[in-house]
């Protein structure tokens, strides 16, 4: 009797291209999960490393050195793809919606789409300026800018560290072009805050250093097209002005049904939703019981446990496991240069030495995408058919037309032809 080939019984759907989700598709491809179908959700083919973006903007890394190549990940982990924006999230039928498709269908989903900069209240924001996050059209729009000619001048809207790492990359890089150039960095109470007072000081020394010009205590209260007008009337030139003032949630989450906390999606430790079956990791996330401030670190830590929990879940199991972050993290803060500041437990770093050390470790990161491991195939039964080992080859076997669809919109499409005489 012919044994016949396990059939896909579960869809898990990972919306978004995060790090959490881009290591979750690297695992997975290492023990697949026999019997669930894998699709990845994403609005382009490739998802930008968010550590490496500071480096990028000052000219040390090229532009294809940013990006997580989704498709070659998930054809690592048998998964398929979908192309396109997810615009809504309907939880009673079970469906993602995604711009120009029709809904896909899930039993399981994981959201880890990251957030955006963008600054829908301020007036002038969305005709004369580019949110820093999400980073794919910032990098695009700074490397045509940067990669220009004349005089230069920009301006940075948000004082925090992410804002701080930008305008010394922005101000090195067009420097090192030859560019005259002049960045501001506009922060509307007091800058870099999130740091202890030794690292803050190390980084407001690196922030003159790079010759940026720091406006604290000052509302932005619009954007026009020569820069931006400051609440005292105060005016300052910018040909290229970029949001870093905080993170905000993608829009289309209001309308999901799921509890959320300032726009994000509140989890358990389990990084489950007030949806048991959507689970959300990384800066789209809310951790209710352990709050923690947007940082990648979160995200890639959390991915081992989201495995682990979609695993059980599609399995049928209860033994979920919680995640704990920790309290305090390392901060590694590029300074325009080929220099960087480590931040923690007190101590405050900074140089050329620090600089090497983030580069390790972001190279490092990235080599895990870029770099799959060679996964040895099932040995063939003792007992086979001539010619089979020819017959199958290095490449796994098409699975058929209809194992690229959903099993809803299959089912739908059979219905209406004839029955089979």
């Amino acid at each position: 009797m012919r044994a016949p080939s396990l059939p896909l019984t579960r869809d898990l759907v990972l919306i978004g291209g995060g790090h959490s989700h881009a290591l979750l598709l690297r695992m997975w491809g290492m023990k697949p999960l026999p019997g669930a179908r894998l699709t990845v959700i994403n609005p382009g083919p490739t998802a930008p490393y968010s550590g490496m973006l500071p480096g990028f903007v000052s000219g040390h890394y090229a532009r294809d050195e940013l990006d997580i190549d989704l498709v070659k990940l998930a054809r690592f982990a048998g998964a398929r793809v979908i192309l396109g924006a997810v615009t809504g999230l309907d939880c009673a039928a079970r469906q993602v919606q995604v711009a120009g498709r029709a809904p896909i269908g899930f039993d399981l989903a994981s959201v880890n789409i990251g957030v955006t900069s963008a600054m829908p209240d301020l007036p002038g924001f969305a005709e004369h300026a580019l949110p820093a996050k999400p980073l794919g059209p910032f990098a695009s729009a700074w490397a045509a800018y940067r990669d220009g000619s004349g005089a230069a001048s920009a301006a940075v809207i948000g004082g925090g560290v992410a804002g701080a790492e930008l305008a010394c990359a922005m101000a090195f890089a067009l420097q090192q072009r030859g560019r005259p150039a002049q960045v501001h960095l506009i922060e509307r109470a007091t800058a870099v805050t999130a740091l202890r007072p030794r690292a803050a000081l190390r980084l407001r020394n690196a922030l003159a250093a790079q010759g940026v010009t720091l406006i604290e205590n000052a509302e932005v209260t619009e954007v026009t097209d020569r820069g931006l007008r400051l609440a005292d009337d105060r005016e300052v030139d910018a040909a290229f002005v970029t949001g870093a003032a905080g993170a905000r949630a993608q829009g289309w989450l209001q309308e999901s049904g799921l509890d959320l906390q300032d726009g994000f999606i509140k989890v358990a430790p389990t990084l489950q939703s007030s949806d048991p079956a959507i689970f959300a990791a990384g800066d789209c996330a809310h951790l209710t019981e352990t709050p923690r401030p947007k940082a990648g670190v979160f995200a890639v830590r959390e991915a081992p446990i989201l495995l682990h929990n979609l695993r059980a879940a599609l399995e049928g199991r209860t033994d979920l496991r919680a995640y704990r972050p920790q309290r305090d993290y390392l901060k590694l803060i590029s300074l325009g240069r080929k220099s960087a500041l480590a931040d923690k437990a007190g101590l405050a770093l900074s140089g050329p030495l620090m600089w090497r050390w983030k580069d390790h470790i972001d190279r490092t990161f990235m080599r895990k995408f870029n770099d799959l491991p060679q996964m040895t195939p099932p040995p063939l039964p003792r007992h086979h058919a001539e010619g089979m080992e020819e017959a199958l080859g290095s490449k796994p076997m098409c699975g058929g037309c209809g194992a690229k669809v959903g099993r809803d919109a299959l089912a739908s499409a059979l219905s209406i032809l004839p029955a089979p005489v």
